[in-house]
């Protein structure tokens, strides 16, 4: 059980509450209700939105709304506004994004706090807000929402759906434990609990080693004319989600070389040498710490443009269901159709999200 905090005056206009949300449980809800103590209104930023559903971020950030207003009474319901923010993988851009939209609902300019708990590395965030007074409360319980939510996806396996509802009502609100009742009656719940046990497998086969595993990848932004290479995953996790062609590296292959045979391997894309390297633009490194599900996997990105030229013919192999050319300009609205981050590696090249 989480401790009620002390009120804090009402110095401020405004609070401001960030999180993901993904279970929303005991310790957010004491939060919570000390930014409601300590300003008229409480900004509730929404972390990981406009994502694909996954075992990490399941819910849409309506589905999260929605989850917080139930655990409040209706007069503090009304003092709630929700601020969608994306995972740009990029601190500044999501600093940037969480103070726009701040400032877009509060004009003049008010008083912010910020409400929150510095506990580690995921909470440092805090620290990009300096002209907001951060309230610090420190711990309210030991609640982990990765632990609800393996013990709600690893209920399906034996049907032991209502036990482990059951188990966790000292740690969520019974609004909570209702609407995940509700929830796992839709299809999403079967399909991720799916992913999240091939998952559970693969990070179980690397459980022993002495030192935490660290994935090394290549993938191939490739572009022609108006439009950019794409593959569906034909294997979890993600599968049946968009992603551009890519895979490990081989132990005797540059990031180069794999890059070029995940390319054929997944498409069928095979050029000339010299095509290649008169199509190359560049490579980045995405290197975020929350980028892949599957752990700690840094990824290098090549950027090929063939230019202004007929599209060639694709075969899908591999890991790859399908693969096709889509228009660069219908990416900005299949944001909740891809895998992990490719959606801002393609971001990263093409600009998707900044008229948004």
């Amino acid at each position: 059980m989480t401790n009620q905090l002390p009120a804090t005056p009402q110095a401020h206009d405004v609070a401001v509450y960030i999180g993901r949300f993904q279970i929303f449980h005991n310790a957010q809800l004491a939060l919570l209700r000390r930014a409601l103590a300590a300003a008229p209104e409480c900004v509730v930023v929404l972390g990981s939105s406009f994502q694909a559903r996954t075992p990490r971020n399941p819910f849409t950030w309506e589905e999260r709304a929605e989850m917080i207003r139930l655990a409040l009474p209706q007069a503090d319901r009304e003092r709630l506004k929700f601020l969608p923010v994306r995972d740009y993988y990029d601190q500044a851009r999501w600093v940037a994004a969480v103070k726009q939209g701040v400032a877009e609902m509060y004009p003049a300019q008010p008083s912010v706090l910020l409400v929150g708990h510095l506990k580690d590395a995921t909470s440092v965030y805090l620290r990009d807000f300096p002209q907001w007074t951060l309230d610090d409360t420190g711990l309210q319980g030991d609640i982990h929402a990765s632990a609800l939510r393996d013990a709600y996806f690893g209920a399906a396996a034996d049907g032991s759906l209502e036990a482990a509802l059951a188990a966790l009502v000292n740690q969520a609100p019974a609004s909570t434990l209702q609407f995940l009742r509700a929830w796992a009656s839709l299809p999403h719940y079967a399909a991720l609990t799916q992913e999240w046990e091939s998952l559970r497998q693969d990070k179980a086969m690397w459980a022993g080693t002495p030192y935490p595993v660290i994935f090394v990848t290549v993938d191939t932004v490739v572009q022609c004319g108006d439009q950019v290479l794409l593959i569906r995953r034909g294997r979890s996790p993600g599968k049946g989600m968009l992603a551009v062609p890519g895979g490990y590296l081989e132990p005797r292959e540059t990031v180069w070389q794999s890059a070029l045979r995940e390319l054929d391997e997944e498409t069928g894309l095979r050029l000339l040498d010299s095509d290649i390297q008169s199509a190359f633009k560049a490579v980045q490194v995405f290197d975020n710490p929350d980028r892949s599900q599957k752990g700690r996997v840094i990824t290098h990105a090549h950027w090929f443009d063939l230019g202004p030229r007929r599209p060639p013919e694709l075969t899908a192999g591999d890991d790859a269901s399908s693969a096709e050319w889509v228009p660069i300009a219908k990416l900005a609205g299949m944001e909740d159709q891809f895998h992990d981050d490719h959606f801002h590696i393609l971001d990263s090249f093409f600009g998707l999200t900044r008229s948004k």
